[in-house]
């Protein structure tokens, strides 16, 4: 028998928080769990609030187009709202905070 495999992690810097990211929760949601706070407010990837820079890893969304251009996904920049982590990931989100 063999155990499923472990969901992936994130890491929010500048302060080094980390949560697991289980791939039935969006990262906001994930977060909230591991009772670290992104900054957010409509949480359906429209208002851009809870907008910040993913530093390495793959997201994929649970809408067909988040609220971002194609010029702010090439810079890394993601909706956590409606993103699902793929892989580990270090995210950039000076506004976080554990709670």
């Amino acid at each position: 028998m063999t155990s499923p495999p472990a969901s992936p992690i994130v890491r929010v810097e500048p302060h080094g928080y980390t949560f697991e990211a289980p791939a039935s929760l969006s990262l906001l949601e994930a977060a909230a769990a591991a009772h670290i706070r992104l900054p957010r407010s409509c949480r359906n990837g429209t208002c851009r609030t809870c907008m910040c820079r993913l530093v390495s890893g793959t997201v994929s969304y649970r809408i067909e187009w988040p609220g971002l251009s194609q010029e702010e996904k090439a810079e890394g920049w993601i909706l956590p709202c409606v993103a699902l982590a793929e892989t580990h990931l270090v995210l950039l989100a000076p506004e976080a905070e554990a709670r």
